[in-house]
């Protein structure tokens, strides 16, 4: 798997290098999957499984588990067999151009879809799901300007993920149950009660979501939009092989729960018969493939649910059957495509005739499809329909009408495939001349026929392939062994077989008549249609809904959160709270004189009309956190408070220059009194949690060991440092990654799109005469009247001395207050003075670097110093110590979290250059140029 992502990665640049070529190149990680599948042969011959887990994280023993039974053998070897095929395939369908996301995706894909069959966690599992879910979608919607892809893409997005999140729900309450989300452990000893029929019930909301079973059908014909190699792998060999496997998986074992044979034994009959008779509508062949691959998919959903040997077995051998006549069809179809340049069976005439050893190769994979002897998917239909007789009851005889009848669909719209795309039609207007058609080449045309002719020899060596198969049967506890054989006699599913294939035959010899019919019934099974209703629905009620909420006031939606946090958390801390019996109300009055002006400072900012004031006011109470912090003895808390203030009293002071400097010119209203009463009630309410929080703790706090951890695994004095970069550095690995994505947010509103170009303003040329000595290289872009020569001066002696400062505290933050965030802020700071005392182009001067390069480079740098411990054994994250002794220089203590606390330092200044220069710089070149025009 991991070879496959690799290489998917790396498909741009082999891409590239090799042009075409690069397909073979593709091809190599599902080959030796195959191959290396292969070579375990002996050891599922013998019942074993393989099983391999891979330790993730270790302090919370979260493991990558998987396991590989005969189920899952056989799925990897048709996932990585069919991928092979597939991906080379491309070689020769993508000539006139190598779409390198495309081919990169597919192979992700194939990845993906090998864990997911792999894996022996229900946790795992769902990510693997949701993971082909996503590269589903990318492939599906491969032209995003082609509006077709986009719908497809999107239908099948939405479908197969509310199907997932469903199944997300019943894997949570499995799990909850059976104590473990481990699959061997649930499938071994499964658990019983309501609880497990609700989740196997929501596993099966997944499964048959994923297999385009009814009322989820209709999202497969629409996503052949796609490219056909990915039709021939997603949609019949892969994908939506996904929700079959599930129910074969869970089949031994929650066969008997209450919902699962009803939902089974009528959702796939339904879909058999729904597919074969959409099918049989449609001109274009790969529309007709992709109806003929909804109903197979209903009747191999059909025999796996069951859930006795018999039909477990004959199963396993549908769904191989299936992955090879189907992918050799659509790569079929993608041939007549490519060579003809249309897929309408009525433009299509003569092609047989032209192409014969084509012609061979789709009847040998049609007549599988259609249970023809002597194929594999004779035989294993024979065995299908010898386990629906044993099913008994009826119900029993139910389902076996109805897939017989499906399988006389089957045979008509198998024969419709093969006469519409080779037969020379006389009633056609539309002939297509031996040039029209141009020979394909060898390999084009033999990957196909390898799974084609595959599905007839397995047709003579079935009895093998039966007792390979004997593994996943032998794991089902109901019903009697089944066997799969070339000639069973003459027994009743061989006269069911018959009597299919000859209704199939009346149906296309006399397809007038049945097409008349099916014109009385146009809309039969048209779900999609009732998706677009329900869709554009949906569309509407979020209108309206967001009309109704979003009233596009600030206040009104501050006003509604307060309401929420005061009405609910507060009227439940009051009924259950648990208050301290006595409160520290201060440790020295130091802290009373600071809370009094916090206090001062917010009942004057709330009563204040000018914007500035207010700013000010509401930046003395951060300036008084920040001293209380101090008090507390927290040093490194008060630095960063300082500095977090000091920006936002800058970001703010930049904004207000677009506003007005009172809120409202009218007096204050009386609603004031309102939000008086309400910010009371917040603040009243975050006092009471904290004071509940802090008298109702039962355990050590989980700091209590962080000084002591800091030094010896941290190998740092600050706890608060070593907790940002190595305690808790996954956190601040995110967090710095929201403020990259912050600061990108900011510039493209600014901007109105990518950032502005970063380029050194030419300077005005000096005069004779003139003096040469300029304080700030960039003054000249302020207008003579905007510049103060003291603070120019200020700044020219103060800019050094804030960068020193801001070095000094990124490489002692380890062992003193300071560190990569504190230290990015002062560089900042000291980025803004230049900006404020000589504008947009003193800011280029200081900084001639583009601000998203610079995010860029910190995050690349914070993640390869995270990642740079494993190639030595180490761990993500895990920090060592070096001590230097450097004689008169004095020894210095490095630790290589360091790496990371630059790559936070970088991170930050570039928030920072983004910050000013799209609400400093952008904002004044929007100004001048609407003062221009």
């Amino acid at each position: 798997m991991a070879v496959h992502f690799g290489v998917a990665v790396c498909a741009p640049l082999l891409a590239r290098w090799l042009r075409l070529r690069t397909f073979y190149v593709l091809a190599l990680p599902p080959l030796i999957t195959f191959i290396v599948l292969a070579t375990e042969l002996p050891t599922i011959l013998a019942g074993h499984a393989i099983t391999q887990q891979v330790t993730w994280i270790g302090t919370f023993d979260l493991r990558v588990s998987f396991s590989i039974g005969t189920l899952q053998w056989v799925l990897g070897l048709v996932v990585s067999g069919i991928g092979t095929l597939v991906l080379l395939y491309c070689r020769w369908y993508f000539a006139s151009g190598i779409p390198v996301r495309t081919a990169a995706i597919l192979l992700a894909f194939a990845g993906a879809m090998l864990g997911l069959v792999t894996c022996d966690d229900l946790i795992l599992l769902y990510v693997f799901w949701e993971l082909t879910t996503v590269f589903s979608y990318l492939l599906v919607g491969h032209n995003p300007a082609n509006e077709a892809n986009r719908r497809a893409a999107m239908t099948a997005l939405v479908v197969t993920t509310v199907g997932g999140l469903a199944m997300l729900v019943g894997i949570l309450l499995l799990g909850s149950v059976a104590g473990t989300f481990s699959l061997q452990a649930i499938l071994s000893r499964p658990p019983s009660g309501a609880a497990v029929s609700a989740a196997v019930a929501l596993l099966l909301v997944g499964a048959l979501s994923k297999s385009a079973q009814l009322p989820f059908h209709f999202w497969l014909p629409g996503a052949m939009a796609a490219p056909t190699p990915v039709s021939a792998y997603l949609h019949a060999a892969a994908m939506v092989k996904a929700g079959v496997y599930l129910v074969a998986l869970l089949a031994p074992a929650f066969a008997t729960v209450p919902l699962w044979r009803p939902v089974l034994l009528i959702i796939g009959p339904l879909t058999m018969l729904l597919g074969g008779w959409r099918a049989l509508r449609q001109h274009d062949i790969k529309l007709l493939l992709a109806f003929g691959t909804v109903s197979q998919l209903g009747f191999m959903i059909t025999i796996v649910g069951i859930g006795t040997q018999e039909a477990a077995l004959a199963g396993c051998a549908v769904l191989i059957g299936h992955a090879l006549f189907k992918s050799a069809l659509f790569m079929i179809v993608g041939i007549v495509d490519h060579q003809a340049g249309t897929r309408d069976l009525r433009a299509l005439s003569g092609v047989g005739r032209q192409r014969p050893a084509l012609a061979v190769v789709t009847i040998l994979a049609a007549a599988s499809m259609a249970g023809i002897p002597p194929t594999f998917g004779f035989v294993a239909k024979e065995g299908a329909l010898g386990a629906l007789l044993h099913l008994g009851g009826s119900a029993g005889v139910a389902v076996l009408v109805a897939i017989v009848v499906g399988s006389v669909l089957t045979v008509g719209y198998s024969l419709r495939f093969v006469w519409g795309t080779f037969a020379t039609k006389k009633d056609t207007d539309h002939h297509i001349e031996p040039t029209r058609f141009p020979a394909p080449a060898l390999g084009f045309w033999l990957m196909p026929a390898i799974p084609a002719v595959l599905g007839l020899l397995l047709g003579f060596v079935s009895g093998p392939t039966g007792h390979l198969l004997d593994g996943y049967a032998h794991t089902v506890p109901q019903g009697e062994p089944g066997e799969l054989v070339l000639w069973h006699g003459l027994t009743p599913q061989l006269g069911l077989s018959a009597l299919a294939i000859g209704l199939g035959i009346a149906i296309f010899v006399d397809r007038r008549r049945f097409a008349a019919l099916q014109r009385t019934l146009p809309g039969l099974g048209d779900a999609g249609a009732l998706y677009a209703k329900a869709m554009r629905g949906v569309d509407r009620a979020a209108v309206e809904i967001t009309a109704l909420a979003q009233r596009g006031s600030l206040p009104v939606y501050l006003g509604a959160i307060a309401l929420v946090f005061v009405v609910f958390p507060g009227s439940a801390l009051i009924m259950a709270a648990d208050l301290p019996r006595s409160v520290r109300p201060f440790d020295n009055p130091a802290q009373v004189v600071v809370g009094g002006l916090i206090i001062v400072a917010v009942v004057l900012a709330g009563r204040a009309r000018g914007r500035m004031k207010a700013i000010l006011l509401v930046g003395v109470t951060g300036y008084g956190v920040a001293f209380l912090f101090l008090l507390h003895g927290a040093p490194d808390l008060a630095l960063t408070q300082v500095l977090v203030e000091t920006v936002t009293l800058i970001v703010l002071a930049l904004v207000l220059r677009k506003l007005g400097p009172y809120f409202s010119d009218r007096p204050l209203a009386s609603t004031r009194w309102w939000r008086l009463i309400l910010s009371l009630g917040v603040g009243s309410v975050a006092a009471l949690a904290g004071l509940v929080a802090a008298s109702n703790r039962t355990a050590e706090p989980v700091s209590a060991r962080f000084a002591k951890f800091a030094y010896e695994f941290g190998y740092g004095k600050n706890v608060v440092n070593v907790t940002l970069v190595d305690i808790r550095a996954w956190d601040t690995l995110g967090e710095i990654s929201v403020l990259m994505v912050a600061a990108t947010g900011v510039a493209s509103l600014i901007f109105l799109g990518i950032r502005q170009p970063v380029s050194r303003p030419r300077r005005r040329p000096v005069e004779p005469g003139e003096e040469h000595t300029t304080w700030l290289r960039g003054q000249h872009s302020l207008s003579p009247y905007s510049r103060s020569v003291v603070f120019e001066v200020m700044t020219r002696l103060l800019f050094p001395v804030m960068i020193l400062c801001s070095l000094y505290l990124l490489f002692t933050g380890h062992n003193a207050p300071g560190g990569g965030f504190a230290a990015g802020l002062i560089t900042g700071l000291a980025l803004a003075v230049r900006y404020l005392a000589g504008g947009a182009g003193e800011l280029v001067e200081a900084a001639p670097v583009d601000a998203g390069k610079v995010l860029g480079l910190g995050l690349v740098v914070s993640v390869l110093s995270a990642v740079a411990p494993m190639p030595f054994g180490g761990r993500i994250l895990e920090s060592y110590a070096v001590d230097l002794h450097l004689g008169v220089l004095g020894d210095v203590h490095l630790v290589t979290s360091m790496f990371f606390d630059i790559g936070v330092y970088l991170v930050v200044v570039g928030v920072m250059l983004d910050l000013i220069r799209s609400l400093g710089a952008g904002v004044d070149r929007q100004t001048l140029e609407a003062s221009r025009s």
